[in-house]
This record gives C-alpha cells, sequence and structure tokens, in this order.
C-alpha cells in the first residue's frame, strides 16, 4: 500500500510539474504582439486522465486557447498593420495567477504524500528490525 501511495503521487507530481510549465509558458507569453496576419501564442491547457491500468493520473496531451487572440491598436509598434493594429495572446494573467497557485499546491501536497509514505515504509524496517 506504501509503494501505491508513492507511484499515485508520483504521477501526480508530473501532471502538476507539465501543468506548471504550461502556465510559466502562458505567462511568458501573455505580452507577445504578432502581425495581423499571423496567429497569437495560443494558451495551451493541459489534459489529464485517470490511469486505466494503473492508478493515478496522466497527462493525455494538451490543449490551445484561441489563435485569433486579441487585436489591440498600437500604431508605434513596427508589427502594426496599415490600421495600425497588433494582434496578441487573449490570456489573463488573474485566472493564470489563480492555476498556478493551484498547480504549486497541489505539487506540493503530492510531494508530501511521498515523503511521508516514505517515512511510513521506513518506520516499517524498522519495527520489522526489532
Amino acid at each position: 500500500m506504501t509503494f501505491d501511495a508513492i507511484g499515485i503521487a508520483g504521477t501526480g507530481l508530473t501532471v502538476h510539474r507539465k501543468w506548471l510549465d504550461a502556465l510559466s509558458d502562458n505567462i511568458a507569453n501573455i505580452n507577445t504582439a504578432t502581425s495581423t496576419d499571423s496567429a497569437a501564442f495560443q494558451e495551451r491547457y493541459i489534459v489529464v486522465e485517470a490511469g486505466q491500468e494503473s492508478p493515478g493520473v496522466y497527462v493525455a496531451g494538451a490543449a490551445f486557447g484561441d489563435p485569433e487572440g486579441r487585436l489591440v491598436y498600437e500604431p508605434a509598434n513596427p508589427l502594426a498593420d496599415a490600421e495600425g493594429y497588433v494582434r496578441y495572446p487573449d490570456i489573463d494573467l488573474g485566472t493564470q495567477m489563480s492555476e498556478l497557485i493551484l498547480a504549486q499546491r497541489g505539487y506540493q501536497a503530492n510531494a508530501a504524500v511521498v515523503d511521508r509514505a516514505k517515512t511510513s515504509y521506513e518506520a516499517a524496517l524498522q519495527i520489522g528490525r526489532s
């Protein structure tokens, strides 16, 4: 049972790490401007599934946001079109920061499970030696 806990928490660590990676990419590109004839940076979402053959969760893939983004009037921007517009991703910083906190807490919780399971396993070994 201890090993199951470590394995399941390990899958949770992997999922939360991938989620943190996606969020950091989204936040890093929140102000990435492109020309209006190009697609905007697309927000990345992590798709997670429950394990079918073994317990835990797994990254099933990624989903992406709208490539249309939002048009902003910035005639001084070197990427601006003839009307003075550039394209930015349609990413909300507040949402990204809230999800970042959730992903961090999930990662920390799974790491704590691994640590506690390891401590339980070590205690069981000590009892067996006595």
